[in-house]
């Protein structure tokens, strides 16, 4: 059986893990020794469990791949605390995956689609087209790739993003049980707030993932009216500002201390204005919010430019004025277009066709 017929076994919850033993004639216990061994001893490889018999080892071999990833290459930012990883995924398409080291974090910004088909203008991976939906598996595989190499180290990833290639809710019903796994208290362990969903606000699945798995929300704004939003951010003429905003307070009104997290990319002389900060200012009153300001990471093609430092924290400071938690986000791995917006798989893939069947499409 090749790999590519072999099923992921990330692509398998627990439930379907105890099904398919059971059908080996084996009892529960083994599928959670499985999952432990996947998720929290980080083993790769069917010889790896050998709390096994080696009869279930070989199953295991026969039936199931253990990586989807093909790693291409790998960069080092200069100071060598951002780590991109180019992968091609079995059947082709390549995605990218980062890992970003901080002083007390460890966070792995992941893919979940390979391409992107919101086609936002300020982003490369947006202008690469779309290529397909991640499987749930190739989605939790790029946490493991890095939760092994830290575990090397004597150290786990402390947080998750799904901010790298592709529109998450896009692909909700893989995205879903990938969440699941990282919050799993015997898989990754991650609490809620550690893991976090960044969308160009599909308001329907917005709030189908307050109902199924609240984690962190982070949504890219960019603007604060509709017209230029419409401009930079084309899902806005399906979702404007203002249904955006109210699912969003949706988002948190149960959820007692929690803030949505606003994205915004500083494009000069186009949204980086004090007319702009005051327009965001009103939208966001009386929403818990935290605005991330980004300053804009070129890329080929790309026509826009960077907001001066002056501009920005004039920008942050009215913001800040007003009561507005602002922060500027430090630009981390864009000396290897590992930076935000900048992941394209170093691919010039066009490829433009509907984003697939899997669920999620509102």
């Amino acid at each position: 059986m090749s790999a590519v017929s072999k099923v992921l076994i990330y692509d398998l919850d627990l439930e379907q893990l105890v099904a398919q033993l059971n059908i080996w004639g084996e009892p529960p216990y083994r599928a959670k020794q499985v999952w432990e061994g996947l998720y929290l001893q980080l083993w790769s490889k069917p010889e790896e469990f050998t709390n096994l018999s080696k009869p279930l080892r070989q199953k295991l071999q026969q039936c199931f791949s253990f990586s989807s990833l093909n790693e291409v290459e790998r960069f080092f930012s200069t100071d060598q605390k951002t780590t991109k990883v180019l992968f091609r995924l079995l059947d082709g398409p390549p995605i990218e995956t980062v890992l970003m080291r901080y002083a007390e974090r460890r966070t792995v910004c992941i893919s979940t689609q390979a391409g992107c088909a919101l086609g936002c203008v300020f982003c490369a991976t947006g202008q690469m087209g779309f290529r397909r939906n991640l499987s749930s598996g190739e989605i939790v595989e790029q946490v493991l790739v890095f939760a092994r190499q830290l575990n090397d180290e004597a150290e786990r990833p402390t947080n998750v993003v799904l901010m790298g290639m592709g529109e998450p809710l896009l692909n909700y019903d893989n995205v879903l049980p990938a969440l699941r796994v990282m919050l799993d208290d015997h898989a990754h362990g991650l609490s809620r707030r550690r893991v976090t969903l960044s969308t160009a606000g599909l308001v329907p699945l917005i709030d189908r993932l307050r109902e199924d798995c609240p984690v962190s929300l982070a949504v890219s704004l960019h603007a604060a009216r509709n017209d230029l939003r419409d401009e930079i951010v084309p899902l806005n003429r399906q979702y404007p500002i203002a249904e955006l905003l109210d699912a969003c307070r949706r988002y948190v009104e149960r959820q007692p201390h929690r803030r949505v997290i606003f994205e915004y990319i500083m494009l000069d002389g186009v949204n980086d204005t004090p007319e702009d900060a005051r327009v965001l200012i009103a939208l966001l009153r009386d929403i818990p919010a935290k605005v991330n300001l980004i300053p804009f990471n070129p890329f080929p093609q790309g026509r826009y430019r960077r907001s001066s430092p002056e501009n920005v924290e004039r920008f942050q400071s009215i913001l800040a004025d007003a009561g507005l938690t602002a922060i500027t986000r430090r630009t981390r791995g864009d000396d290897i277009d590992a930076a935000c917006g900048q992941l394209a798989g170093r691919v010039t893939d066009r490829t433009r066709r509907a984003p697939g069947t899997a669920g999620g499409q509102p």
